[in-house]
């Protein structure tokens, strides 16, 4: 009996790893979406925070866990609890492609949001979304 109840249990654990393996690669799979141009004026706003002051670091990670993991996850691959539920990808923010953005062009997009992404002009002070960025900047592979 004891043998049986085992290999149950390693079969259980077995179907689920799986699973949970195939839920993960089904949100690195989802189409990207359209691209999100930003103008050169946005793009060229500087940061009003030190991105290299671990406080600005620290803060930004506080605002990002409570504000954008549930979609970009905790290390900003797209894979958080929500991700599964949106169409499009959440974006890997690990990618050369997206730490090659300038600070103002994350700051913008923070800001202004576009569907399904919210906008954060209200709900973010400036200070918080350029803390957001800093943040981003660790995220990188």
């Amino acid at each position: 009996m004891k043998t049986i109840n085992r290999m149950a249990l390693m079969m259980s654990t077995g179907i689920f790893l799986v699973t949970l393996s195939f839920g993960s690669l089904s949100a690195q799979t989802k189409p990207a979406g359209k691209e999100w141009k930003v103008a050169d004026a946005d793009a060229k706003v500087k940061s009003t925070v030190k991105n290299d002051d671990a406080a600005t670091v620290s803060a930004g990670k506080e605002v990002w866990t409570a504000n954008c993991k549930s979609c970009h996850g905790v290390k900003g691959l797209g894979d958080g609890i929500k991700a599964e539920k949106i169409e499009i990808s959440c974006g890997d923010f690990s990618t050369k492609e997206v730490q090659g953005l300038s600070d103002g062009a994350l700051y913008y997009k923070i800001t202004e949001g576009r569907k399904p992404m919210p906008s954060f002009k209200e709900k973010l002070s400036d200070t918080e979304r350029w803390q957001v960025v800093a943040y981003m900047r660790t995220l990188k592979k």
